[in-house]
């Protein structure tokens, strides 16, 4: 007698696979964009910047290059090995400086995401053991819901992040972290909404991440991307990412 294998039904998905395919749909050879972020201070005073951006080897390589305001066009950072090494540029100095590694975990021109949270690639993938528990609704939104929990050696510095993972799109449209110092305290929290089909990719073209403790607000907002385009390599290297 023959047995045929079944495909794996969405519902016998475990927490790892779900993160793994997460994170090969976000995570592409490489793409491009240019973005809008909006900081919102606890006066409701924003703050908008844009930038150019460069992903290649599925998000372990970065680079972001803004062009507006005047007062920062032209600086450029590029992250590297998942954001364990971090270069940036300062056109007014010309110069090239190497961040120190725990600079990862500082914040973007002030705003709440972190030089981490922009350069982590498949960090959720390598660096974290993920536990699916009971599913749940976000909104009118049918989730996966899936625990991750930060592995001995990693340098993450995040101890534990809980993903809403929309079954329909695999697009995780709200993410919790929590912080090393305090692990059950939610540090900030991420909400992705207005997905839409980008070169196959289904692609959150608005974010939002609340600081729970500062209460400020930064807004992100995707003007134009593409996926899987020819990127010069000299793109991500010291001498060639600001250029």
């Amino acid at each position: 007698m023959v047995l045929l294998e079944l495909p794996l039904l969405a519902e016998d998905l475990t927490g790892p696979e779900i993160v793994r395919k997460v994170s090969n749909q976000m995570n592409q050879e490489t793409s491009w964009g240019m973005m809008k972020l909006t900081i919102v201070t606890t006066s409701g005073k924003e703050r908008e910047f844009t930038y150019e951006g460069f992903t290649a080897d599925k998000g372990r390589s970065t680079v972001v290059k803004y062009v507006s305001p005047a007062r920062v066009k032209g600086q450029a950072v590029l992250l590297l090995n998942n954001a364990d090494d971090i270069w940036s540029y300062d056109p007014r100095t010309d110069r090239v400086r190497k961040l120190a590694t725990h600079a990862k975990r500082q914040k973007m021109q002030g705003s709440d995401f972190t030089y981490e949270d922009f350069g982590s690639g498949n960090l959720f993938v390598t660096d974290f053991e993920a536990e699916r528990v009971a599913d749940e609704k976000v909104g009118r939104v049918t989730c996966y819901k899936v625990v991750l929990r930060k592995k001995e050696k990693s340098g993450s510095t995040y101890a534990r992040v809980v993903m809403w993972v929309s079954k329909e799109n695999l697009v995780p449209i709200r993410i919790e972290y929590y912080g090393t110092d305090e692990p059950e305290v939610s540090k900030k929290g991420l909400v992705q909404s207005d997905i839409k089909n980008i070169d196959g990719v289904p692609t959150a073209m608005k974010a939002v991440m609340h600081n729970n403790l500062d209460g400020t607000d930064t807004k992100l907002e995707i003007l134009e991307y593409r996926y899987n385009l020819a990127i010069e390599k000299s793109r991500f290297n010291q001498r060639g990412f600001y250029k």
